[in-house]
């Protein structure tokens, strides 16, 4: 896919998912800004990236600094014209009876507030320059309930339903709006999963899960026109009809 000169902000891009996605966008010709809470790691890549690739350190739970993130990608390019949602955690993994309360409400924070505020930072100029395409990473976890991930299904649930908010919203006002439920993918995050031993997640071998390039490529194929039947919906890489028109074995 095409994306030379594009403007693009991928979150939580210090691994997985995030990583593969901010080196896709890149091949493509696009800039790209890499961010995490920590400036370690999206550093590292943002060197191996090479070319427009940056990295910008931001909590996205905290809105203030997402509105700074957001602005430090204008002043750098003008504005921004993909915003990537996909920060995301998991941990701790707990039924509800045992969970920790403050740990519940970051998870909360993070996963939902996060996408929110990087939504609300971005529309101003996005509208203002006529466009621009908002992508958040979901989960069939935001479709039906999972033992112990009561935080997960419910962050996730909400972040789905913003996707489908930002749809009826500006549509008329150029904002593509998707959603990636991508399956699950060999990252951090399902190492996590494993730990926990709690639910039939956990169970998987690691040879069940996709490789994190597949929904980063996904996610470079729905920044393009070629995506536009599947505004205002979540693209499930579970769907056999996905896959093959991705050429994902």
């Amino acid at each position: 896919m095409e994306m030379q000169g594009k403007r693009v902000i991928v979150t939580g891009a210090s691994r997985g998912i995030g990583a593969e996605t901010a080196r896709a966008f890149a091949a493509a010709g696009a800039k790209v800004m890499l961010v995490s809470r920590g400036s370690g790691e999206i550093g590292k890549l943002a060197d191996e990236i090479g070319g427009d690739a940056v990295a910008q350190a931001c909590d996205v739970s905290d809105a203030g600094a997402v509105a700074a993130m957001v602005a430090k990608a204008g002043d750098l390019w003008g504005g921004v014209d993909v915003l990537i949602n996909n920060a995301g955690v998991i941990e701790p993994i707990a039924r509800m009876d045992a969970a920790d309360v403050a740990e519940w409400g970051r998870v909360i924070d993070i996963n939902l507030k996060g996408v929110f505020y990087a939504m609300h930072a971005v529309l101003p100029g996005m509208i203002a320059q006529g466009g621009g395409t908002v992508l958040t990473v979901s989960s069939g976890a935001a479709h039906g309930p999972v033992e112990a991930w009561s935080h997960y299904c419910a962050s996730k649930a909400g972040a789905a339903m913003l996707t489908s908010c930002l749809d009826k919203e500006y549509r008329d006002q150029g904002i593509r709006a998707l959603g990636l439920s991508p399956g699950t993918v060999a990252t951090q995050m399902q190492r996590e999963i494993k730990a926990s031993g709690i639910n039939p997640v956990s169970r998987l071998e690691w040879t069940d899960h996709i490789p994190p390039d597949w929904p980063a490529k996904a996610l470079l194929w729905m920044a393009s026109a070629d995506a536009d039947d599947f505004i205002g919906t979540e693209i499930s890489l579970r769907d056999e009809a996905i896959r093959k028109r991705l050429r994902l074995a």
